[in-house]
């Protein structure tokens, strides 16, 4: 047997430090090769660290939320052979205990694919695959067992914990027959899902969550946003009525074949017109060097809510695409950020951000400069309101605007002017598409 040391990988863009963010396996795991042990993060994105071999987790390099110089070691495994650590101390092997459970971590290969000796695989809590009946694998409250988007929505729609069912797939991964399993043990043993709380217990326990990885970098760059920067925010309400039945006639003519459109493209459209002109908006201040680059290129933020918190995948060359390509663009990155698939390229260089809770973007709201840009467009909910016009009382759908600007670099006035040429645009909507 040897020791195979991983060391903290050269992650590129001259990065000599990174953050250990997660553990997805523990001393005494096996693990096989190309499966994620640990998740480490950059300035601008989280990565992948997969193991090249096979072998068991004999020490772990850190902890998380520890910054790790690159080439420092991560973690040591042992592997049949001589591995690559050739040191005379080996690192003592843990105490024989029972068969680890499945390390709880994310396969990079497609199932199949991963290579694996028979005997080496990981045992199964249950000792029939084709058992109806699982036992519970104790896992702590917060942990993230493995298993695909479809899994999660399923369980997230059937109310089940995925901590509490037994995965058998590669890694432990939860497929939709360990849902099936644990569904029909459920049904037969009612006595064995966990009693629910009282409703009027008095409860005194506590958790402590450490702020690393993904919510340490949004804690700082929004720290940093409010203390640098002169922020103002300008509201203005819009009528959507005849916007709302434009897309809605589109997306029953083209829908089916071009794709539903929401309301985020129209915006985008909106944003990349009145840019034209107003170039001091799509704008980046280097508030250290004392510059500001205005850019012809209008590069979208599109703030995306994901499990590990806020995330602006960017939709590059937004000024060259139709309402179809943007809406297929934001799309795309959305999914690719809340799976954290999303490339550094693809969460970095933005000249403007836009923002949106959806139907629950409430009346107004001040939102946080995506530093270094200089402005940041917010949506908020549409609602039918009854408005007067012409002297008649009409029902309207209106929606607010509640947008935010550096007033180091943007005049108020010109930030006025800028939201009002939106509302123009979207009010009038045919001069979304006027040349």
């Amino acid at each position: 047997m040897g020791t195979h040391v991983i060391k903290m990988p050269d992650i590129g863009e001259g990065i000599a430090q990174v953050e250990l963010v997660e553990w997805f396996v523990k001393v005494g795991d096996r693990v096989i090769e190309d499966q994620v042990v640990a998740d480490v993060m950059t300035d601008k994105a989280t990565v992948d660290i997969p193991s090249p071999v096979s072998g068991i987790v004999i020490a772990l390099g850190g902890q998380p939320g520890e910054v790790m110089a690159v080439g420092s070691e991560l973690i040591r495994i042992e592997v049949e052979g001589e591995g690559n650590h050739r040191e005379s101390a080996v690192v003592a092997k843990p105490e024989p205990q029972p068969e680890p459970e499945p390390a709880q971590a994310r396969a990079t290969a497609p199932a199949g694919q991963a290579k694996v000796n028979v005997e080496d695989a990981p045992k199964p809590a249950v000792a029939q695959a084709n058992s109806s009946v699982q036992a519970h694998i104790p896992r702590e409250a917060d942990e993230r067992p493995l298993a695909s988007p479809a899994v999660r929505k399923r369980a997230l729609d059937l109310g089940i914990a995925l901590r509490l069912v037994q995965g058998r797939g590669p890694a432990g991964n939860i497929r939709h027959e360990d849902l099936d399993a644990y569904i029909e043990q459920r049904e037969h043993s009612p006595q064995s899902a966990p009693a629910p709380a009282a409703a009027y217990g008095q409860r005194t326990d506590e958790k402590q969550i450490p702020v690393i990885g993904l919510r340490r970098k949004i804690a700082q760059r929004m720290q940093d946003a409010t203390q640098r920067a002169a922020h103002f925010s300008y509201v203005e309400e819009i009528d959507v009525t005849a916007l709302e039945e434009l897309r809605v006639h589109l997306n029953h003519k083209w829908g089916a074949s071009r794709g539903k459109l929401t309301l985020l493209p129209f915006l985008v459209r909106a944003m990349v017109v009145a840019l034209r002109d107003f170039p001091q908006i799509n704008a980046r201040y280097d508030d250290e060097a004392q510059i500001i680059t205005r850019h012809g290129a209008v590069h979208v933020g599109i703030a995306t809510q994901s499990d590990n918190g806020l995330m602006v995948p960017v939709v590059r060359h937004a000024e060259t695409r139709s309402l179809w390509a943007t809406a297929e663009e934001i799309s795309r990155l959305a999914t690719a950020a809340r799976t954290g698939k999303a490339s550094r390229d693809e969460m970095s260089g933005s000249t403007i951000t836009l923002t949106s809770l959806g139907a629950l973007g409430g009346i107004v709201s001040t939102p946080v400069l995506n530093l270094p840009e200089v402005a940041i467009v917010g949506v908020n909910r549409i609602v039918e309101r009854p408005m007067v016009i012409n002297g008649q009382i009409v029902i309207r759908k209106m929606m607010n605007l509640s947008s935010s600007f550096d007033h180091r670099v943007v005049d108020g006035m010109d930030a006025a002017q800028f939201i009002q040429a939106i509302r123009g645009l979207l009010e009038q909507s045919a001069t979304l598409f006027l040349e």
